[in-house]
């Protein structure tokens, strides 16, 4: 969930800040000074950068949903796919978007800092239980809705941020540093482990009669998405199976909020010549080097997955970020924003709320509980996607012209508030 940085900052018996926990002075090399600001005064980049991750986190994750069996049995696939089309149009979304939500996360973890800050209350205070509220959101939401739910490494990995965002540089460089360096080997690690299964099993099936591929559409045979609550079940039973993954996102959440952060610092939504300095660079390295670096490991093959979505994206995501940040410094203060762009910032302002929706209309319209679309060809599953992301942006401004926040996250604010009370 991003980090919302209209929160009010939450009262302690504490009245100041230690001195190394203070943010730097605001200027034109320290954060936020200026730029385009929504109709609530909001950063408007965030929100329409937030809105551009949410709906592209379901143009990663409705290939889970759209494959008979549902997530369950895409992870009895082995990951693989043999259409073209279908890799390409996985390849354009795969952990990038992720990696851009997580990003953004951390640029609103530095902006509750700064709040917390101003204020002169410690840091980080409360956040523990803000922290535990979207571990519980996150819990529920795997259980019910969908198996690679990222609300709990999330709230895991913004407690350990917490700790170190308002730390000093060479401390966070050190943490980050030692914590992505670890995690760079174990993905490496894990790669050359599936590339050694890999080539053992891709013999045998090519003098075995039955390979790696028949033995796992075997596996997702017994697997159906007819019952909401086997479901449900199933979650539960194999939780060590499906949240395996928490291994991989924690650290790369902790390493990615820090950056973030720093971001902020460095003055990437800064409109000034440091700060478009930044950006440019920031755009040239990551579309221009990560692009084709992400290209090259989607053709690589199944066992370079963890590669694919955890190590190269967030190298395109920075690119991204940059990119849009400029796009959207580029508006005219004053001018009337478009039907497209009002949809995406209102899905940012409710990217709670959007995420945990659009899994739920997604299971919707391709579990056979309900519609029962799985299984179509891949311009199928993308005219899904781009329903769902119009009823998103569609709903969302409605939803915003009487509620300023949406209804997850009031109902997150109100037991946060009830609790501070």
């Amino acid at each position: 969930m991003p980090a919302d940085p209209s929160v009010s900052a939450v009262p302690s018996t504490s009245t100041s800040l230690p001195a190394p926990l203070l943010p730097a002075p605001a200027s034109s090399s320290a954060g936020i000074v200026s730029g385009p600001r929504g109709a609530t005064g909001r950063i408007l980049a965030l929100d329409v950068l937030r809105g551009i991750a949410i709906l592209g986190t379901l143009a990663s994750n409705i290939w889970l949903f759209s494959t008979p069996g549902g997530p369950a049995a895409w992870i009895s696939d082995g990951f693989a796919t043999a259409d073209p089309v279908r890799t390409v149009l996985q390849a354009l979304s795969n952990g990038k978007f992720l990696a851009l939500l997580t990003l953004l996360f951390g640029v609103g973890l530095e902006l509750q800092y700064r709040s917390m800050a101003r204020r002169g209350l410690p840091w980080p205070g409360r956040y523990a239980l803000r922290a535990a509220i979207l571990f519980v959101e996150g819990l529920l939401h795997y259980v019910l809705v969908f198996e690679f739910d990222v609300l709990m490494g999330y709230a895991i990995a913004s407690l350990l941020a917490a700790y170190l965002v308002g730390r000093s540089d060479r401390v966070v460089r050190v943490w980050g540093g030692v914590v992505a360096g670890v995690y760079v080997v174990l993905v490496a690690a894990l790669t050359a482990l599936l590339a050694m299964i890999s080539g053992g099993t891709s013999g045998q099936g090519a003098s075995g009669g039955q390979g790696a591929a028949g033995a796992a559409d075997d596996g997702a045979a017994g697997l159906s998405t007819a019952s909401w609550l086997d479901q449900v079940l199933l979650r539960i039973t194999h939780m060590d199976v499906f949240r395996i993954e928490l291994l991989l996102i924690v650290p790369s959440a902790t390493v990615l909020f820090l950056v973030g952060s720093r971001l902020v610092r460095a003055g990437m939504f800064s409109m000034t010549d440091e700060g478009a300095l930044l950006r440019r660079r920031l755009a040239w390295v990551g579309l221009g080097v990560g692009v084709p670096l992400n290209a090259l490991t989607t053709w690589a093959g199944p066992s370079w997955v963890l590669v694919d979505r955890y190590l190269v994206p967030p190298l395109v995501a920075l690119g991204i970020l940059a990119l849009g940040t400029t796009l959207v410094a580029r508006t005219r203060p004053g001018a009337t924003p478009s039907l497209l762009r009002r949809g995406i910032e209102g899905v940012g302002r409710t990217a709670l709320s959007c995420y945990v929706l659009q899994n739920v209309l997604a299971s919707a319209i391709c579990y056979d509980w309900g519609l029962g679309l799985a299984g179509g060809d891949p311009w199928q599953v993308a005219l899904i996607w781009a329903a769902i992301s119009l009823t998103l942006m569609v709903a969302a401004p409605l939803w915003l012209r009487r509620w300023p926040r949406g209804p997850i996250e009031l109902v997150m604010h109100r037991v946060y508030d009830a609790r501070r009370r």
